[in-house]
């Protein structure tokens, strides 16, 4: 005896060419999205492309003598020692502090002062003869390293971080604190490959 199936197990008391119709349209609305998501987190800051030197501020374990290294051999940015012919900073935190030592690198133009209100200082000057002590006080910085991992490229200018990445090294010895430079520039060299 044979036995016929009229219908298939799986759709059953459903029209075939309903079910693969909707199936089309769902895959093509699923692969559409899923390339506009890669899309958007593909996308770097443009201003990142404009960068051609860094000066990179000192890091804890002393990575930022490993990422200079890295940069200058894989040719992504020339690394300077003079901060102002830099134009972008290389940082591992960001904040009070680091605001403050943007300040110190490249303080903004001073006004230009009237003879008579430099008159006016120099007579205040003379008045009293003792030194201010009630000046600003120095930020605290913090000596726990919670921000470890993290690197940002900062433009100088604008002070916009354009570009940042979590990696955090395993431990501190030099094979890892390489390793771990290599893959940052690496994935640095690949963003501004993109687009």
């Amino acid at each position: 005896m044979i036995t016929v199936i009229l219908c298939d197990l799986y759709t059953f008391e459903r029209s075939p060419v309903a079910c693969g119709h909707w199936y089309h349209i769902l895959m093509k609305l699923f692969c559409a999205l899923a390339l506009l998501a890669a899309s958007l987190c593909a996308a770097i800051n443009a201003d990142l492309r404009h960068v051609s030197s860094v000066y990179i501020l000192p890091m804890s374990s002393g990575m930022d003598q490993f990422l200079a290294n890295r940069l200058t051999t894989l040719g992504v940015f020339q690394v300077v020692t003079d901060p102002q012919r830099a134009d972008a900073v290389i940082t591992d935190r960001i904040g009070e502090p680091f605001q403050a030592k943007l300040e110190e690198l490249y303080p903004p133009p001073k006004p230009p002062k009237d003879d008579k209100s430099a008159k006016d200082d120099k007579k205040d000057d003379k008045k009293d003869g003792k030194g201010d002590l009630t000046g600003p006080v120095a930020p605290r910085v913090s000596s726990f390293n919670n921000g470890r991992g993290n690197f940002f490229i900062v433009d100088r200018r604008s002070r916009n971080v354009l570009w940042s990445l979590y990696e955090r090294p395993k431990d501190s010895t030099p094979g890892e604190l390489t390793r771990t430079a290599e893959k940052i520039v690496k994935r640095l060299k690949a963003d501004l490959v993109e687009k």
